[in-house]
């Protein structure tokens, strides 16, 4: 067995490694990060708006009073994560990072047509509709922004800048060197519409949203889709590697843009269009003691196993594991390379995610509202802000029950062991 998995991780690891050091993945990673704390505070004002016990005239005076701390950050997330990109990337290729940012955003309003219907059919210009800054947008922009990024840090390492004579300040100088590698990447920006609304009459939002956009995300929210992203988590995390940032680098920009779906069906008193969202991912996995929903495990070791060794590092564990971090009793139960545990490993997020989808498709507990909750908040919390229900939170003690009864035989055929793994 263990030679067996020495050969799969040689096969693994450089495929695993490629993807935690890609280049874009990374930024895209980062740029996200840049907006966290903006939509945490509109996710707090979104729950602050929509308590359960406000009666609809307090939750609409609220919503009057408070709503522009919401529009201003989590309905506009994709100009934050245009922005990230534009920046980090450049930075990563040693281009001054605040150039390439503005010039990634503007690129991506080059693209944005500034009108919108009404109700009655009239179009009004001039207008920038709100949902072409949010999930609607947020294909296109990311798109844009790796682009441009790319075209205006090539430019600019081919040394095509207006240089400033010794003396001049520093940010004159910058301005300037940043003039001809902008000019030409929003002029590129700038043709690209020109040719889709002259020759095709339509706008490349309309068009990625429909093409790209849409198919992404019905597959993202699928069932089938999620346990892969779960099964690939958990098998990267068994050979060391940091499967949560990997998968999420990847999906990410799925699990956001239907976070932000949600939010905006909420905010209407819609049917909730997803179940599978970011928030969903955070509360319902990692929020129950970190990757692989550990929290049952650290409390099994540290209250239920009889060698010493085990109970304490369950003890140990317990503390972080309620705010989800679980890194302890990864590497030092350990989970990691260990055989006797890769089955309960794997199969229990697999199989408590799967009862969270279905249970939540069959309307018995509300899906995630699309508020984002951080993924430290300890269960039952994160599972009441999530969804604005209680049910939630109780959804989250029979999942930790499901992991607890998964994992227990195995657990007690490791504490049979003469030695530690």
């Amino acid at each position: 067995m263990n030679g067996f998995m020495d050969k799969l991780s040689e096969k693994i690891m450089p495929l695993a490694n490629w993807l935690g050091d890609n280049r874009y993945l990374m930024v895209l990673r980062d740029s996200f990060m840049l907006a966290f704390p903006l939509t945490m505070f509109g996710s707090i004002i979104v729950v602050i708006n929509n308590l359960p016990f406000f009666s609809d005239d307090t939750k609409g005076m609220l919503s009057n009073l408070l709503g522009n701390g919401q529009n201003a950050t989590m309905s506009i997330m994709t100009v934050f994560v245009t922005f990230g990109i534009g920046y980090y990337l450049s930075k990563s290729y040693d281009v001054e990072g605040i150039f390439g940012g503005a010039v990634a955003f503007s690129s991506f309003l080059i693209l944005t047509p500034f009108f919108m219907s009404t109700e009655s059919g009239e179009t009004v210009s001039g207008v920038l509709s709100l949902d072409r800054l949010g999930a609607k947008g947020m294909f296109l922009g990311m798109i844009a922004a790796f682009l441009a990024a790319e075209i205006y840090c090539r430019v600019t390492k081919r040394g095509w800048q207006i240089k400033m004579p010794d003396g001049v300040p520093p940010a004159v100088t910058k301005s300037f060197a940043a003039m001809i590698p902008a000019i030409l990447t929003l002029l590129v920006f700038l043709v690209i519409n020109a040719v889709m609304v002259g020759a095709f009459n339509a706008n490349l939002h309309d068009v990625i949203y429909d093409v790209i956009q849409k198919p992404l995300t019905g597959l993202g929210s699928s069932l089938p889709a999620t346990l892969v992203s779960i099964f690939f988590i958990q098998f990267l995390w068994f050979f060391g590697l940091h499967g949560q940032i990997i998968v999420n680098s990847v999906m990410d920009p799925i699990w956001n843009t239907l976070m932000l779906d949600n939010l905006e069906a909420y905010k209407a008193g819609d049917t909730l269009p997803h179940i599978v969202t970011k928030p969903f991912m955070e509360t319902f996995t990692v929020g129950l003691g970190g990757s692989g929903m550990t929290l049952a495990v650290v409390i099994i070791l540290a209250f239920l196993m009889k060698k010493k060794q085990y109970k304490d590092i369950g003890r140990l564990a317990l503390g972080p594991g309620i705010f989800n971090v679980n890194e302890p009793v990864i590497f030092g139960l350990p989970i990691v390379l260990n055989a006797t545990i890769l089955i309960p490993w794997v199969i229990a997020p697999i199989v408590v995610t799967t009862l969270n989808y279905l249970v939540m498709a069959a309307g018995i507990v509300p899906a995630p509202t699309g508020v984002s909750v951080p993924w430290t908040v300890p269960i039952i919390a994160s599972g009441v802000l999530a969804t604005n229900s209680w049910l939630g939170g109780l959804l989250q003690v029979i999942d930790f029950l499901v992991v607890g009864m998964i994992w227990l035989p195995f657990l007690r055929a490791l504490d049979k062991q003469p030695d530690m793994i």
